[in-house]
């Protein structure tokens, strides 16, 4: 193939309001483009000083420049010039300028166009914060390679194309709120709100007003200007209902009037407000046996169970066990400034022939509890064997309904232990560590049988 030669003069040719002057100011180039703008004769401009052609021009004035400027001029409208020395060698011989914009409605154009630019930039950027800023959690932190982790990954993307209802269902402690979070940031909703509501920790006369906002003095001690409730607040958005199964029998008919007709009511108000919800809720109890008991509407039961996603105890995936066990071991190495080791093969063995009650959140805490008692960057196999002999022991001789409340205390008591230890018994530094106040926390070890 024939590659043909292009003169600088041809390229010059080409260039829009192209001009070059020596350093005594003299016209030594200018094309019929530029000639033809300025309405001068191109042979008669050339070896005239560059006033005589073009009197406004700014070219003088930045001849002893090293590097090129961009100039504005306002003589046949509204124009932006770039102008660059010419040098030959070290010595500077000369100044070229050409044009950018030559017209006001060009400039417009491009102004336009720059700030379309800008606001898509500016789109995308608010999207990459909003998805930083809604959820904590995405699909990525499902750690796990068993069959029941890769079809739960499956569920959870099948769910994320939809707007309708998810309902999980998982003991506590399995992952339930990172799954809610990983199917919202994957929906067409992620920038969105993702809002969190909790029924077991909201006490009962105030769930209603949580939910679905108030009016102005629509009850003693509500705000003089009235409340938006989480409804509200999740427009557009994702709901995420913690435990649906403490949702209080009272406030049952107006959720399941709100999932019925995209609408709510605020306490003390008469006005429906339309509201675009995409609701997911999980649970830790079989809600079946509640609708047979009279614990929980049958018809709220049907209107949830729309893409059920059910999670597996973390003792019916004993193979994510080394997976999970190793992210843990990294993460709390990091956090508390120590460089564990690979684990012992006996160290997995134990952990793995655990039945693990409190499932994915017992096993964190326990790996927690060992790296901050690691010495020499080693876990230790004996305190790991015995903090899990000593747990089970105490859930085992205790009745079926006292195991959870059980497993919480001794998720509390894993913490204060933690924070104590971190701070070498300063329990000051401790109770603002775990920030609560310190009367608090004598209390909380008293109750909880941490010696003082």
């Amino acid at each position: 193939m024939e590659h043909r030669t292009i003169s600088c003069e041809q390229l010059l040719d080409h260039l829009p309001g192209a001009i070059v002057i020596d350093m005594d100011g003299t016209v030594i180039y200018i094309n019929e483009q530029c000639a033809s703008y300025m309405n001068v004769d191109r042979e008669r401009a050339l070896n005239q000083h560059i006033r005589n052609v073009f009197p406004e021009t700014k070219m003088l004035e930045n001849l002893e420049i090293d590097s090129p400027k961009i100039v504005f001029y306002n003589s046949f409208g509204i124009g932006i010039s770039v102008h660059i020395p010419i040098f030959e060698g070290q010595k500077k011989i000369g100044l070229l300028e050409y044009d950018v914009v030559q017209a006001s409605e060009i400039l417009y154009d491009f102004a336009d166009e720059y700030v379309k630019f800008l606001d898509s930039q500016l789109a995308d950027l608010q999207k990459e914060i909003a998805q930083l800023r809604k959820t904590k959690y995405s699909i990525e932190n499902i750690i796990g390679e068993s069959p029941q982790i890769l079809k739960i990954k499956e569920d959870i993307v099948q769910a994320a194309k939809t707007n309708a209802t998810v309902i999980i269902f998982g003991e506590t402690g399995t992952g339930k709120e990172m799954v809610a979070h990983s199917i919202h940031s994957l929906s067409r909703r992620f920038d969105k709100e993702f809002v969190k509501f909790s029924a077991a920790n909201i006490p009962e006369n105030l769930v209603e007003s949580e939910l679905f906002g108030y009016e102005k003095g629509a009850f003693t001690g509500a705000l003089k200007e009235g409340k938006k409730g989480k409804f509200e607040n999740a427009d557009k958005g994702t709901l995420y209902i913690d435990e649906i199964n403490q949702m209080p029998l009272s406030v049952q008919p107006k959720l399941l009037r709100t999932l019925q007709e995209n609408e709510i009511e605020r306490i003390g108000g008469s006005e429906s407000i339309p509201v675009d919800v995409r609701i997911i809720v999980t649970t830790n109890e079989d809600l079946r046996r509640m609708v047979q008991t009279n614990r929980f509407r049958e018809d709220l039961f049907y209107r949830l169970h729309v893409i059920p996603i059910i999670l597996p105890p973390l003792r019916e995936r004993a193979s994510d066990i080394p997976l999970l066990v190793d992210h843990f071991v990294r993460y709390y190495s990091e956090q508390q400034g120590k460089q564990v080791k690979k684990l012992s093969p006996e160290i997995y063995r134990i952990l793995k022939s655990y039945s693990w009650p409190g499932n994915i959140r017992e096993l964190e805490n326990v790996v927690e509890r060992a790296v901050s008692y690691a010495v020499d960057g080693e876990l230790s196999v004996d305190f790991v064997s015995n903090a899990l002999r000593a747990d089970a022991i105490e859930l085992n001789q205790m009745p079926g309904e006292k195991r959870l409340e059980a497993a919480m205390q001794a998720a509390e008591r894993t913490f204060i232990e933690q924070a104590l230890h971190k701070y070498g018994g300063n329990k000051s530094k401790a109770a603002e560590y775990l920030n609560i106040a310190r009367p608090v926390l004598y209390k909380k070890m008293k109750r909880l049988g941490i010696d003082l």
